[in-house]
């Protein structure tokens, strides 16, 4: 895709995910012509103005405001090409303390969102919407918000008109250090001597932030429209987490917290009737898509999974070791 004199919108744009596409794109298309961060944290933009200054990166705005705020969110969409939509209340403890609140971000936030790409004044051409492991088969409110999302992304589809606008969503699980994941909080809890597990049974796939970022590329230049997309990525055991960070530490057990899953599912049985291998990709292809499915699957050489085919970090046939998280975890330390 040429992003020569196109402006692109990131919502979330200070999180772990936001960072990491800000610097590909300064990095890899310099020619861009806007590169929008879009948050409500004011701090957070501060210090990520600081790492990409207007005065070195001149395609840099930083633009404070909530995706509830729909009239903020269409002044920030004012010329823009192409939209990442990374914004969301993510915490599943939290949202399920306070479930209007992710209610409001999740699916208010998301249709404020599509709503404003759909306007007549919105020239933007292409959406992709980060989704998550949990809104696979729900289990919390977090999930069951994201799902809400997903399906209104890929209706969304549906109502562009004559607009030539394309809708897409990218499902993964935690990426491997991220803001809030497993890696900082147990290398936070190592010097304790005591690395709590809250089941040691538990297994997470995992995904890298730049397979993160190459994921939302593929969507962004590859998208037809209403696919969801699910990356092939290998899994590990929580405790094998563990002993790669501190083999020595004591595991001490505490129980799943609420809401949460002791494996991540991304495909269920129920998906598999419009799920396709597309190489290094799942595509969950929306029902009644508005193009040709034959023509998807000859360009795309895509293939149709067995029915009642499903995904998940238990029983994925990829897994990680001991030594190769220790690689990983290594190289998010010398960060």
């Amino acid at each position: 895709m040429d992003y020569k004199n196109k402006s692109v919108l990131i919502t979330g744009g200070t999180g772990s995910l936001g960072v990491a596409l800000t610097k590909y794109f300064l990095n890899n298309h310099p020619e861009i012509s806007r590169l929008i961060v879009y948050s409500r944290d004011e701090q957070k933009q501060f210090l990520m103005s600081d790492q990409f200054p207007y005065s070195t990166y001149p395609q840099m705005r930083y633009f404070i405001g909530d995706i509830r705020d729909k009239s903020r969110l269409q002044r920030a969409l004012n010329d823009v090409d192409y939209v990442i939509h990374a914004a969301a209340m993510k915490h599943v403890h939290i949202a399920e303390y306070n479930p209007d609140e992710c209610v409001k971000t999740n699916i208010g936030g998301a249709q404020n969102l599509i709503e404003a790409c759909l306007s007549p004044e919105s020239n933007v051409s292409h959406v992709v919407a980060l989704s998550t492991d949990k809104a696979c088969a729900p289990i919390n409110l977090y999930g069951a918000t994201k799902l809400t999302s997903d399906k209104m992304f890929v209706s969304a589809n549906n109502f562009g008109g004559k607009k030539n606008i394309k809708f897409s969503v990218v499902r993964y699980g935690n990426v491997f250090g991220s803001n809030g994941s497993v890696v900082p909080f147990f290398l936070k809890k190592k010097s304790s001597g005591v690395l709590p597990i809250t089941n040691e049974n538990m297994t997470r796939f995992n995904i890298s932030l730049q397979d993160g970022v190459k994921m939302v590329l593929h969507a962004l230049e590859n998208a037809w429209g209403g696919e969801l997309f699910v990356p092939k990525i290998p899994s590990y055991n929580i405790l094998d987490m563990a002993n790669a960070i501190c083999s020595s530490s004591v595991k001490k057990v505490i129980g799943t917290r609420p809401g949460e899953k002791i494996h991540e599912e991304m495909i269920t049985s129920s998906d598999s009737y419009n799920t396709f291998d597309i190489g290094e990709f799942y595509a969950i292809l929306p029902t009644n898509p508005n193009w040709s499915l034959e023509n998807y699957i000859s360009e795309f050489n895509a293939r149709k999974v067995k029915e009642g085919f499903s995904y998940n970090s238990g029983s994925n046939n990829e897994w990680e070791t001991i030594k190769t998280l220790k690689t990983y975890i290594n190289k998010y330390i010398e960060k």
